[in-house]
């Protein structure tokens, strides 16, 4: 048996797929170093491994795409609004209901963005309770103060596009630009901090405090919304992003001209309405709440052409004091504004595209004559429906016996008497000085001048023609 051979029947051994793979690898590799031309003669084996690296950047592709999904699923979850039933009701003493804090609900519509465009006692802040009390309505009352105490004693002129950009914020419902003005050191902006916040008729009701309703037409008493809890800015955001319509009223845009990067910004719906009253009216106003106007009135007079020659409104031999003083800086400031607001008035009067149906001029002296007509003329071009609270809210505030005796508080008054008071509490010369610089605007907007005294006096004469706009 010497010489043969036993043949051993072959072992079988089993190779796993991924082992395979390796084998195969190796050999590809052991090919490829020994002989490249003989890899790139087989095309068959190069097409097989681009086939399975394909396979395997489309699985990793898919499971990647599985996960995104699933992960907007839980974020879409984790961000469903809470029923109303479920939100507590807060008194003036009480914590918010932290879910509150990840409530932003999205809109069905584009949002309506307003900016009513006026200037200091005006009666702007009357015009701006029209939208402070219309439940549909997020209204945020002269937000740029807070830049112009921040940057004082800046210029009104050079403090333009600082109140732009705060617009451009707020606008989307980013209330975090507050923080940029807000002291060194000093605690974060709450809801309580804002400018005008306790009269706002958002921050004090449900669901930010329990103190009104903000379907309830009627004036918010400040001592009752001081004692609404000091909530975060994000909250006011939060309630920023339900409403459809976001109006802001502001004294401290002086030129339309101003806003075009916003009005030509496709992200933004934006229109202005332009309340205008007669100059005479608002210098003699102006001049009565000179004490409250002191820091403002002097960042206006600071942005006066140096160059121009002025004549003196004071009466020859009149002897000077204190209150010349003011009152200079009140009519003075007269020459920015009306120079600014005739440059809006000329844009309006030939608009560019980024103006043309956007822009709507309202005269205080209509408002207070008709107000329910205007008031429907107003939101009609803000798409705002009007109702039975709202007209007889702005006939009550017109039409009431009294008079204010405390500027920038808004009541029931004679808003008719109160519009013609200038004529017989300013001096001719007082009157000639605001003439000789607002009467490019006074013709546009239909006021006419006076001659002398005793026409200005003469209240039987009328001083309203028809507006150019």
């Amino acid at each position: 048996m010497r010489g043969k051979h036993h043949h051993h029947p072959p072992t079988l051994r089993l190779t796993a797929p991924w082992e395979k793979d390796a084998v195969f690898g190796r050999k590809l590799n052991k090919t490829a170093v020994r002989n490249p031309s003989k890899m790139i003669a087989q095309p068959g084996i190069v097409m097989k491994v681009l086939r399975r690296k394909r396979m395997v950047l489309f699985l990793a592709y898919f499971l990647l795409l599985v996960l995104t999904m699933l992960n907007l699923a839980n974020y879409k979850w984790t961000r469903e609004p809470q029923p109303c039933g479920h939100l507590q009701a807060r008194g003036p003493g009480q914590r918010s209901d932290p879910r509150l804090l990840f409530y932003r609900p999205s809109l069905a519509r584009r949002r309506q963005l307003i900016y009513v465009l006026t200037t200091w006692r005006s009666g702007s802040s009357f015009f701006g309770e029209l939208f402070n009390q219309n439940p549909e309505v997020f209204f945020l009352y002269e937000p740029m103060w807070h830049i112009w105490q921040k940057l004082y004693p800046g210029d009104a002129v050079s403090l333009q596009g600082a109140a732009r950009d705060m617009l451009s914020a707020l606008y989307r419902c980013d209330m975090s630009v507050f923080q940029l003005y807000n002291s060194p050191g000093g605690k974060n902006f709450t809801s309580l901090g804002l400018f005008g916040a306790t009269l706002n008729k958002v921050v004090c009701s449900y669901p930010m405090c329990s103190a009104y309703r903000k379907e309830a037409v009627g004036l918010v008493d400040d001592k009752v919304c001081k004692k609404c809890p000091p909530l975060s800015l994000r909250l006011l955001e939060d309630q920023c992003l339900k409403y459809g319509t976001v109006v802001i009223k502001g004294v401290r845009i002086l030129d339309v001209n101003v806003l075009a990067p916003l009005m030509e910004d496709p992200s933004l719906d934006l229109k202005v309405i332009h309340l205008v009253r007669d100059p005479r009216a608002v210098a003699n106003s102006r001049i009565k709440s000179r004490h409250g106007l002191i820091r403002e009135n002097l960042q206006v007079v600071r942005s006066r052409d140096p160059k121009l020659r002025r004549i003196p409104f004071v009466d020859p031999g009149h002897k000077a004091n204190k209150k010349d003083g003011s009152d200079y800086h009140s009519i003075g400031a007269m020459e920015v504004i009306c120079d600014r607001a005739s440059r809006t008035l000329r844009t309006a009067l030939n608009p560019p595209n980024w103006l043309k149906g956007k822009y709507l001029a309202v005269r205080y002296e209509d408002l207070v004559e008709n107000p329910v007509k205007t008031l429907r003329r107003v939101y009609r071009f803000a798409n705002l429906t009007s109702n039975h609270d709202m007209e007889s809210f702005a006939l009550n505030m017109t039409g009431g016996s009294g008079s204010s005796s405390k500027p920038f508080i808004v009541s029931s008054r004679n808003a008719t008497q109160a519009a013609s008071a200038w004529r017989t509490v300013l001096s001719i010369q007082q009157i000639k000085q605001v003439e000789d610089y607002c009467h490019q605007s006074m013709s546009v907007l239909g006021y006419e001048r006076v001659r002398t005294a005793g026409e200005a006096k003469d209240l039987s004469k009328s001083l309203l023609t028809r507006s150019r706009l």
